[in-house]
């Protein structure tokens, strides 16, 4: 079988046991030149739906051994990078959601480790939360939206309001099975090959490609005491964010199992879905007094052996916050429904046309020390002057000390660090606009010395890279060249594939 395409260099003449997983009709080639953002296009040759991850190793022993030259290869979960971070130009599209027949997760528990789940890198994030609660059971970190493939997820950090607590999704992973670059397939952990386990956590996709992942379970809540406050002053709301993730004594204990935090802006438009209609207009006046609105979103889980103090609990830990008053808002929801709570506007946003659109998106972590700096030079100078149309935008910290530094994500360094998201979406052709806001942020970042990294990164430029990684370079290019030397895997992340 021979798989070729107009005005590419590939030509393919696969293996027997491959070639029928290998397509390059137009549908499929098409549904995988692009991702989420719509904002990169780059066609490959072909996609590949593989049974087994040996069907993988296959692939990628194949693509080494061509007498011409490897082909790049991407796997492709549910496509939800922003910058084509997940294309593979003139290469091959790996399908990972071919692989989801069958039962791949597994929930199992041994004295060691305690309670865990084997979960395919394929698998989505809402079936293993489903999976896990049939067994009383829950994964302990979590993004804000579910239906994203785990290997996907764990390729660059996997983070959200449980974070502070428990670190990233990275953090709490016990073992993977990877097919790295040279096509070899291996079992890695902290203690079996854990040079390799710890550079494919948060990689990017450049070492390897996850197809296991061992993740670590507790016993799940029921219900989900969810509270947001408003605040109007700034120092108010950021000294309050921190003192609910402080890691001293009882707060750990007894604090909030989530902390995170959004702007509510003059400029619209204002999502006021969660609040009681009643409460609505008084809101919007105060977004208009204000100008910028800040709010704190917290968590209180439980289940019937606390319901009846978790009230309690609430009030204590919130009498202590300095939010406006009169301004403290309350639902009390299934622990399921709290963490699936994006699906809704999912579904909603589909329902208008509205979410396969242009999503030119910044997510960024800022330093504890100019995070004020941030919020005076990007909320209130560039954001609000310039009546940008308010983006959702996410502002939360979070402890480096939850962070492992020998995996491959790069943070501040900084006890205490900021997640900040500005999540544009656009028409197909005003995506520039958000994107020349997102290049005047970095600028006013990089001429007032605040050192940011970007979470999902993208760079154009090769030196670009090397300064992200700042002195963690080195190794990153070592582990590249260790375990994928023909840079074979994950090119539209243009680190090593200009």
């Amino acid at each position: 079988m021979m798989l070729s395409t107009t005005g590419t260099s590939l030509v393919l003449f696969p293996p027997k046991d491959i070639a029928g997983m290998l397509r390059n009709d137009t549908e499929s080639i098409n549904s995988t030149s692009t991702d989420y953002g719509h904002i990169v296009r780059e066609f490959p040759a072909a996609v590949f739906n593989p049974t087994s991850p040996n069907d993988i190793a296959s692939l990628i022993l194949f693509s080494n051994n061509n007498s011409d030259e490897p082909f790049v290869v991407a796997a492709r979960g549910q496509g939800h990078s922003v910058r084509g971070q997940d294309l593979a130009p003139e290469g091959v599209v790996i399908n990972m959601t071919a692989l989801s027949s069958g039962s791949r997760i597994v929930v199992s528990e041994i004295p060691s480790l305690g309670s865990y789940a084997d979960v395919g890198g394929e698998q989505l994030w809402i079936d293993v939360l489903h999976a896990t609660l049939d067994h009383g059971l829950t994964p302990v970190s979590w993004t804000d939206y579910l239906y994203l493939s785990v290997g996907g997820t764990l390729s660059n950090a996997g983070i959200s309001g449980q974070t502070f607590r428990f670190g990233p999704q990275i953090s709490n992973v016990y073992e993977l099975d990877v097919v790295t670059g040279k096509g070899d397939f291996i079992t890695c952990s902290s203690t079996k090959k854990p040079k390799l386990f710890y550079a494919v956590l948060g990689g990017l996709g450049q070492f390897g490609i996850i197809t296991r992942a061992r993740i670590a379970l507790q016993p799940a809540p029921n219900r989900a005491k969810w509270v947001r406050l408003l605040y109007s002053n700034f120092s108010a709301f950021s000294s309050d964010q921190e003192l609910l993730i402080s890691t001293s004594g009882k707060m750990e204990r007894d604090g909030f199992d989530y902390v995170e935090g959004l702007l509510l802006m003059q400029q619209g438009p204002l999502d006021l879905s969660f609040y009681p209609v009643a409460d609505q207009p008084r809101i919007a006046s105060l977004v208009n007094q204000y100008g910028i609105v800040y709010t704190i979103e917290v968590v209180k889980y439980y289940d019937d052996s606390t319901k009846d103090t978790v009230d309690k609990v609430v009030e204590k830990l919130t009498k202590r916050l300095s939010f406006v008053p009169g301004f403290m808002f309350e639902k009390d929801v299934s622990y399921e429904e709290f963490l699936d709570r994006v699906r809704n506007e999912e579904k909603m946003l589909q329902s208008l046309g509205l979410w396969d659109i242009a999503h030119p998106w910044m997510n960024l972590f800022v330093p504890k020390s100019r995070i004020s700096d941030f919020d005076s030079g990007v909320f209130k100078d560039i954001l609000l002057k310039q009546k940008v149309p308010a983006a959702l935008t996410l502002i939360y910290p979070v402890n480096r000390d939850k962070w492992d530094g020998r995996m491959s994500a790069i943070i501040p360094d900084e006890d205490v660090f900021y997640v900040v998201g500005l999540l544009h979406s656009s028409g197909f052709n005003e995506w520039q606009a958000f994107d020349e806001v997102n290049k005047q942020l970095l600028q006013f970042c990089h001429v007032a010395g605040i050192i940011v990294k970007q979470y999902l990164p993208h760079y154009e430029t090769q030196e670009d890279w090397k300064i992200h990684f700042g002195s963690n370079w080195q190794s990153f290019q070592e582990m590249k060249t260790k375990s994928d030397p023909n840079k074979i895997l994950s090119p539209g992340q243009r680190i090593f594939n200009s």
